[in-house]
C-alpha cells in the first residue's frame, strides 16, 4: 500500500490541510482512509466547480481509499448559510429527493460508484427527537458560531440570522461523527463546518477527522464561486454544444484554474496552450471539459460547430423547428417576435424578450433585431437566434 502510504501523493492540489500530523499518523495504519464528501441536493445539477471536489475523491478512490458521498437530504432542508447575506429559502423533502435522484448519477460520470458508499443523512437526523437537538446545539457556543465569517458579517451589519442556521455545521459535522470519517474533504469556503466535524468527533471520542480544504472555482463572471442559481456556471450534462460554448466565454484570466482544476490535461499540455494564442487555449479547453463528460466524437462536433458559427458565421447542423399556431397571427402583421420568443422557449417571458431585444440579443434570419414590436410575416420561415448559442427554426402559417 505505498501509494495510500504517501502523504504527498493525498496533499497534492489542496489548500489547506488540518492537520498534517493527524493525517500521517492515519496513514501509518496502512488502511483505506475514510474520506467524507457531503453534497446538499440543493439544486437539481452539478457543475464545473462541484467537479473540483469529485476529482479529488476520484484520485484518493484511485490511491485506495473509500469514497464516502454524503447525500445530505436533512441538510439541504436546512440550507448551508456559507456565503450567504440571507437567509436561505428552506426546501421540501419532495425537492431535495427529486434533486437526489439527479446528483448521484451526475457524481457517477467521475466517482467509480462501485467504490463509494453512498449515505443520506435523513438516515440519522429524522430518528432524532426534540432533546437530541437540545443537545446537539449543546456542543456549540454562540460565541464559537460567530467566529464564523458569513455570521459575524451578517451580525455586525444587521442582518437577521435565523436559529436554524446555527444548527447547519452541527449537523454537517454530526455527519463526520455517524460515518466515522478519517477525513473530510470541502471547499476553501467550508473550512468552519470541517473544524466543527473534528470538535463533535472528540467529544463523541472518535479520533477527529483530517480536513483537507480545495479551490473554489469561480464561475464565468469570473467573481462569485460556480453557482448555477448565479446563471456563471457550466454543467456536467449540459449539451455538448452548450458545455463548449460556456467553456469559450471563460474569462482570460481564469484560463489557469480551470486547466489545472476542471481537465485531465498534463502540466507540460497546459503551459503549452497558455503560453500560445488566448483564442486557441479557450479551444483546448473547451474541447477538454467536453470529452471529459461526453465524449470525443462529441467534443469534436462541438468545436466545429463552434467555429462554423462563430467563425464562419453558419448554422448548426440541427435545429429544433416549431409550427406557430394560426391562432397566433395578427391580421395584417404576422406573429409578434415577442410571442414567439416565447412559444418556443427561447425566453421565460416577455419583458425578456423585450430586454434582449433592447440589448441587441436577437437575430432573425442573421440580421439584429431591435424593435420590440417587430412582427414575423406570415407564410414564412425563419432562424431565430437568441445570444450566442440558442437558435430555433420558426414556421409562420
Amino acid at each position: 500500500m505505498t501509494e495510500v502510504s504517501s502523504l504527498d501523493s493525498i496533499l497534492a492540489g489542496t489548500v489547506t490541510c488540518h492537520t498534517q500530523e493527524d493525517l500521517a499518523r492515519k496513514l501509518k495504519e496502512g488502511r483505506p482512509l475514510r474520506v467524507k464528501l457531503g453534497v446538499d441536493p440543493s439544486s437539481p445539477d452539478l457543475h464545473v466547480g462541484h467537479s473540483v471536489q469529485l476529482r479529488y475523491l476520484r484520485r484518493l478512490q484511485d490511491l485506495g481509499h473509500l469514497a464516502v458521498l454524503i447525500v445530505g437530504d436533512a441538510t439541504a432542508m436546512v440550507g448551508d448559510p456559507t456565503g450567504k447575506n440571507a437567509t436561505r429559502p428552506q426546501l421540501t423533502r419532495d425537492e431535495v429527493d427529486a434533486h437526489a435522484e439527479t446528483y448521484l448519477a451526475q457524481a457517477g460520470l467521475i466517482l467509480d460508484m462501485k467504490q463509494v458508499e453512498v449515505v443520506r443523512n435523513s438516515s440519522w437526523f429524522d430518528h432524532m427527537g426534540f432533546m437530541d437537538a437540545v443537545r446537539l446545539c449543546g456542543s456549540m457556543t454562540v460565541a464559537r458560531m460567530l467566529e464564523r465569517d458569513t455570521f459575524s458579517e451578517r451580525h455586525k451589519a444587521g442582518v437577521p440570522i435565523s436559529m436554524h442556521e446555527f444548527l447547519y455545521p452541527l449537523m454537517q459535522a454530526r455527519d463526520s461523527v455517524e460515518v466515522r470519517a478519517d477525513i473530510e474533504i470541502g471547499g476553501t469556503d467550508q473550512t468552519f463546518n470541517l473544524l466543527v466535524g473534528r470538535e463533535l468527533m472528540r467529544d463523541a471520542e472518535q479520533a477527529p477527522q483530517v480536513c483537507i480544504t480545495l479551490p473554489l472555482l469561480p464561475g464565468l463572471d469570473g467573481v462569485q464561486k460556480m453557482s448555477k442559481s448565479l446563471g456563471n456556471a457550466i454543467g456536467l450534462t449540459d449539451p455538448p454544444r452548450d458545455l463548449f460554448g460556456k467553456a469559450m466565454s471563460v474569462p482570460d484570466a481564469l484560463m489557469p484554474d480551470y486547466f489545472r482544476l476542471a481537465t485531465d490535461l498534463s502540466e507540460e499540455e497546459i503551459l503549452k496552450w497558455l503560453e500560445g494564442s488566448p483564442r486557441e487555449a479557450k479551444g483546448a479547453l473547451a474541447l477538454a471539459l467536453t470529452r471529459l463528460y461526453h465524449g470525443e466524437a462529441a467534443a469534436k462536433s462541438a468545436s466545429e460547430e463552434f467555429d462554423r458559427i462563430f467563425r464562419d458565421k453558419g448554422l448548426p447542423d440541427e435545429i429544433e423547428e416549431s409550427s406557430l399556431p394560426p391562432e397566433m397571427l395578427v391580421d395584417g402583421q404576422g406573429v409578434w417576435l415577442v410571442k414567439a420568443l416565447q412559444r418556443v422557449g427561447l425566453v421565460s417571458s416577455a419583458s425578456e424578450a423585450r430586454r434582449l431585444i433592447k440589448g441587441g440579443g436577437v437575430r432573425v434570419d442573421d440580421q439584429r433585431v431591435s424593435d420590440e414590436q417587430q412582427h414575423l410575416a406570415g407564410g414564412g420561415t425563419y432562424v431565430i437566434q437568441v445570444g450566442k448559442r440558442k437558435f430555433h427554426r420558426v414556421v409562420v402559417p
